[in-house]
């Protein structure tokens, strides 16, 4: 069913440095970026806990992004070494929320949050499924809320 399980991983964090074709023309990175960073640092958490593209087609459904809100706090500069974390605090039948922090490692300093919204899909007909308990679980047994925003 799970392409190498890992077991539960409630937090995950990836490791980046800001090169040069992140970098906008005001010298610092670019909003596209950040939304790179935040989608990469998902699907390595995904991934991390076994739940690859391809496990998650041969399952029939996959994440999609529905919404992204992210709030700006300081500018990454090119070279900057940053901690891009992230977790999944709640989910309601067909979508999760995740939330992520940007931060500079060199100071600790908090650059970015984001909040995303997740619909699990079905591959065939693009409709909403219901998010199965055992890949809550592999995300740190989240939560799951009645109503229909997570």
């Amino acid at each position: 069913m799970l392409t190498k399980p890992r077991g539960a991983i409630r937090e995950h964090a990836i490791h980046i440095e800001v090169a040069d074709s992140d970098i906008d023309q005001l010298g610092h990175a670019s909003n596209i970026a950040y939304v790179r960073w935040v989608q990469d640092a998902a699907v390595a958490h995904s991934v991390a806990v076994g739940l690859d593209l391809a496990t998650y087609k041969s399952r029939g459904a996959v994440f999609v992004v529905l919404r992204h809100e992210i709030d700006y706090l300081r500018s990454a500069l090119r070279g900057d070494r940053l901690a891009v974390r992230t977790w999944v605090p709640s989910a309601t039948a067909a979508t999760c929320r995740r939330e992520t922090e940007i931060v500079r490692a060199e100071d600790a300093a908090l650059l970015a949050r984001a909040t995303t919204t997740w619909g699990f899909i079905d591959v065939h007909n693009a409709r909403p499924r219901r998010i199965p308990d055992d890949i809550l679980h592999l995300f740190g047994d989240v939560p799951k809320k009645v109503g229909k925003s997570s």
